[in-house]
């Protein structure tokens, strides 16, 4: 089946294995030949600023990479995406068994187990035809369908952290973080926490009257918070529920929280925008 469009497709590989991304890439030109692969990208920090830079349709998107794994990278570049502009079609490549395939599929327009058999590519293909020719020709439907993208990749960031390359969930939730500050360790109670931060290597803990550094990161924190308890709003940002006194949303639909006992207001990402909705 030909779907005609008004300009031929572009893409963005992203794979750390030089051969798989060749493979890849040639197999890509045989089963598609108008497709115009714009970049290949070797990390996840590379897959975020190409895919940023050169804002592509698709994204074929490997699951294990240096540094920021593929989901993390997913959530950067929806986070950053122009809203002007329709959210890339994500096609995660992965080694993972079948039934971590199923998670995969919830949250992308396709998943490949690698190597991926040309004959499966093509079915690929052929469904990503198939949505760009309905964004082009139904573009309402086309944001019915990104909104559907950002729920189904929040809800798989949330409950599965081991694909997404963060710690096992602990078996039960921390009560006191303890901060570090010269030859003083401070232990705070989990409830006196207004939010976390990252803040480079370190996760910025802010309390009603202090802000403490603790050597971790955000990913390796996140399973041993209470996620009824403790929201993520941001890639950079968890918020405790409770402390949240309004959240704000401007002419252009950017929403930002207001804190009952600190000052400056916290941002929402698209990607948890959803989470603020009136009952």
């Amino acid at each position: 089946m030909s779907h005609p469009l008004r300009q031929p497709a572009t893409a963005l590989i992203a794979e750390d294995e030089p051969l798989l991304a060749q493979a890849l890439q040639a197999d890509l030109a045989a089963v598609w030949p108008e497709l115009k692969v714009m970049a290949h990208a070797v990390d996840g920090e590379q897959a975020i600023d190409d895919a940023l830079a050169l804002r592509p349709e698709l994204i074929f998107m490997d699951i294990r990479m240096p540094g920021r794994t593929g989901l993390e990278a997913a959530q950067a570049i929806i986070e950053d995406w122009p809203t002007d502009i329709p959210l890339p079609l994500l096609v995660f490549v992965t080694a993972y068994d079948q039934y971590a395939l199923q998670a995969f599929e919830l949250a992308a327009a396709d998943y490949l187990l690698k190597p991926a058999p040309r004959d499966r590519l093509a079915q690929t293909c052929e469904r990503l035809r198939e949505r760009l020719a309905q964004r082009e020709h139904a573009p309402a439907e086309a944001r019915g369908a990104d909104d559907q993208l950002l729920d189904r990749l929040r809800h798989l960031l949330v409950t599965a952290p081991s694909l997404a390359g963060a710690l096992p969930a602990a078996a039960q939730p921390l009560t006191v973080i303890q901060a570090s500050s010269g030859p003083s360790v401070y232990l705070v109670p989990i409830e006196e926490v207004i939010y976390f931060e990252a803040a480079d290597k370190y996760v910025r803990v802010l309390t009603a009257e202090r802000e403490h550094l603790i050597r971790t990161s955000l990913r390796e924190l996140l399973p041993q918070l209470d996620p009824a308890r403790f929201w993520q709003v941001h890639r950079s940002v968890v918020v405790q529920a409770r402390e949240i006194d309004q959240a704000l949303r401007d002419e252009s639909g950017k929403v930002q929280l207001v804190l009952r006992r600190r000052p400056e207001r916290l941002a929402v990402s698209r990607l948890y925008a959803a989470r603020f909705k009136g009952m």
